[in-house]
């Protein structure tokens, strides 16, 4: 038999309608009681010639419930009933006394007017007086005990407005205990906001031993980065769940909305992020037609939202992936109504490697500038599906690349990745190859494809081409942090491939930016890196995750942490470092943080013949020779795996080999 609910979560579960009409009748029934009480307090007898004492008490409830109604004192949400809740209340019933005053007044005989002063006051005091015990009720947890009890225990660093702010709406949420502030300014260590004291970070050991702190919740919004890392490095030494306010105007509206969320992918990247030039960001933009490829992937579609914000004549997003397309054409749709601009947003399904499709979009709309971001990118799963990484981000480059041309695109942006200098995996040198490609018909008057299915007529290549290469994404999908978080979260262990793997990391607005940037700069063939400062090691980052989530890590030097970090191995075609230029010296450009590289490539005339067998090889999915050719392509390309195409294996070994358990991609 299922145990019946306690009375208070069952009064939670209560239709909302019902709940309002019950709060309604409490209100009914302490009006006619205030009134009982009010004739008493006169101590008279009711006049003769007076309204007989039923149409009085009825014409007060009438007056009370319908002022009552309309300033929406039964809208409320009784469990988080505040201060503004009673101001409101206090109007609405003043408005009432004088109502009731006026009413009284008019009415034919003697009736005492001190009613109009007295009932009103007694109802007003019944009407708060019942709402609090209300909020109060509701708000114990399941076995009657105040929340507080078993709720995280919360300091909130930073005792200006905007912690006193959050501090308000969490004791609101009843998600958190508040218990006090922490703040550097010595001038407000011992005072008081809403009754919580102010302490000094220094005395953070005591205040965790005295009042049991669980969590810190960041909230300073303007500090600047180097201080903000200061302080999340000394909070990594105290077991504290460190969490942080959303950015600003973006934390929830809901009555049970808590202004708190996980560290933000700046603060666990360790350093600051790279400032745009607004110039530099509208120039080939602003009032153009721009196409996205891989608009629903997790670069295109940020790219997608920076753009939007440029305000485009047209956004086109190409995407092959239905769900993908939809969800990204809805929130482009949500941001371009807050912009309340006149941009139209086009979300067209397509591969790009369908030269008939691609064709078909560039010849409806005069495309100004594009941005190619659809590729296969997860190493393992290439290095799993060569043939398939290869067509995709090697020859739907091309084929975009060319239709750009034949359609005279002024501009055409390439999204490379750091793992195509020297690669060790197939995707690393499928996106290598896209590059040569673009590097190879920057250099070329006109060209005649003659492969992939493009045709042999001559194009003439006016289209200014361009690629941007950088590191790992943070947060994109696929990537370690939202690994390593669920990984945390369900207890651990939390996997790196290796103890000294390294990776150079970005945010995704970041490296949105960094795309549209270097597409203003570029004058052709052009390949821009950024300067992303010093790699990171990933079992570094990994313990940082841990750390600020108010856990130990479990190693050898602290057997009883809580967390352990487990080594994997690295998977195929993965590397230990990652490097951003082939060549060396690079040159300066207009933006502090962007390089521009000088690198070497083939001639069309050569590539095109190379590109010939390769899609031969495509075509019959023949591993063996696409690694040779890609030997032969590729400089500096060492595979550092044996061939693991399931479809290879499988007719090699005549079974499909397990897939392996999910690691940390790196």
């Amino acid at each position: 038999m299922q145990a019946s609910l306690p009375p208070i979560h069952a009064a939670l579960k209560l239709p909302r309608r019902l709940k309002q009409t019950a709060m309604l009748g409490f209100d009914l029934v302490a009006g006619m009681v205030a009134f009982f009480l009010a004739i008493h307090y006169h101590q008279q007898p009711w006049p003769a010639e007076a309204v007989p004492m039923p149409w009085v008490y009825g014409l007060g409830s009438t007056l009370a419930l319908g002022i009552f109604a309309a300033f929406g004192l039964y809208r409320a949400v009784f469990r988080h009933t505040s201060l503004s809740n009673v101001l409101t209340t206090t109007k609405a019933v003043t408005v009432y006394a004088l109502a009731l005053f006026a009413a009284l007044v008019v009415l034919p005989g003697e009736v005492p007017l001190i009613l109009a002063l007295v009932q009103p006051w007694l109802l007003l005091t019944f009407m708060v007086g019942v709402r609090s015990v209300i909020r109060y009720w509701l708000g114990t947890d399941r076995s009657g005990r105040v929340p507080g009890e078993s709720r995280p225990r919360l300091m909130i660093y930073g005792a200006g407005s905007a912690g006193a702010a959050a501090a308000t709406a969490i004791e609101r949420s009843h998600q958190f205990t508040v218990i006090g502030f922490l703040d550097d300014d010595e001038a407000l260590v011992g005072r008081y906001i809403n009754g919580h004291p102010i302490h000094s970070p220094r005395d953070l050991n005591g205040l965790i031993a005295r009042y049991g702190a669980t969590d810190v919740l960041l909230a300073m919004q303007r500090i600047s980065r180097g201080r903000r890392n200061e302080i999340l490095a000394a909070l990594r030494s105290h077991p504290l769940h460190v969490r942080t306010l959303p950015p600003l105007g973006m934390a929830g509206r809901g009555d049970d909305a808590t202004p708190i969320q996980e560290l933000d992918i700046e603060d666990l990247l360790g350093r600051d992020p790279v400032p745009p030039s607004a110039a530099l960001m509208a120039r080939y933009n602003t009032g153009c037609t721009v196409l996205v490829t891989g608009a629903g992937g997790s670069i295109g579609s940020e790219l997608c939202r920076q753009l939007l914000a440029l305000k485009p004549k047209r956004l086109l997003l190409l995407e092959h992936n239905e769900y993908s397309l939809y969800e990204i054409h809805q929130s482009l749709q949500s941001i371009a109504q807050q912009l309340s601009g006149t941009q139209e947003l086009i979300p067209l399904l397509g591969s790009v490697c369908d030269a008939r499709r691609v064709a078909e979009v560039l010849s409806t709309w005069q495309v100004d500038i594009i941005y190619h971001a659809a590729a296969y990118k997860h190493v393992p799963m290439v290095e799993h599906n060569p043939a398939e990484g290869i067509r995709n981000n090697t020859f739907g480059t091309l084929v975009c690349a060319i239709e750009a041309a034949r359609h005279r695109v002024a501009h055409f942006v390439l999204i490379s990745t750091d793992k195509a200098v020297r690669p060790t995996n197939v995707m690393g040198a499928s996106k290598r190859l896209s590059e040569m490609v673009l590097q190879a018909l920057a250099a070329a008057p006109s060209v005649q494809p003659e492969v992939f299915g493009l045709g042999s007529a001559n194009v003439t290549l006016n289209t200014r081409y361009c690629m941007v290469r950088f590191g790992n994404v943070l947060g994109s999908s696929g990537s370690v942090v939202p690994l390593f978080r669920d990984q945390i979260k369900r207890g651990g262990p939390v996997t790196v491939t290796h103890e000294e793997v390294t990776r150079y990391f970005m945010t995704i607005p970041e490296a949105a930016q960094l795309v549209i940037q270097a597409g203003a700069m570029a004058e052709d063939g052009d390949v821009f890196v950024l300067d992303m400062g010093q790699p990171i090691r990933i079992v570094e980052l990994a313990g940082r995750m841990i750390e600020l989530s108010g856990l130990r890590v479990r190693d050898q030097h602290d057997p009883e942490g809580d967390i352990a970090i487990a080594v994997t191995g690295l998977r195929p075609g993965e590397k230990l470092y990652e490097e951003l230029l082939i060549g060396n010296e690079p040159k300066g450009t207009e933006h502090p943080r962007i390089m521009k590289a000088s690198e070497a490539h083939l001639p069309w005339n050569l590539l095109l013949k190379r590109l010939k067998t390769l899609d031969l090889a495509v075509k019959g999915n023949e591993v063996q020779r696409l690694r040779e050719l890609l030997l032969e392509l590729v400089s500096g390309y060492q595979p550092e795996s044996e061939i693991v195409d399931w479809v290879h294996l499988a007719a090699c070994e005549d079974q499909v080999p397990s897939v392996t358990r999910p690691r940390a991609a790196a």
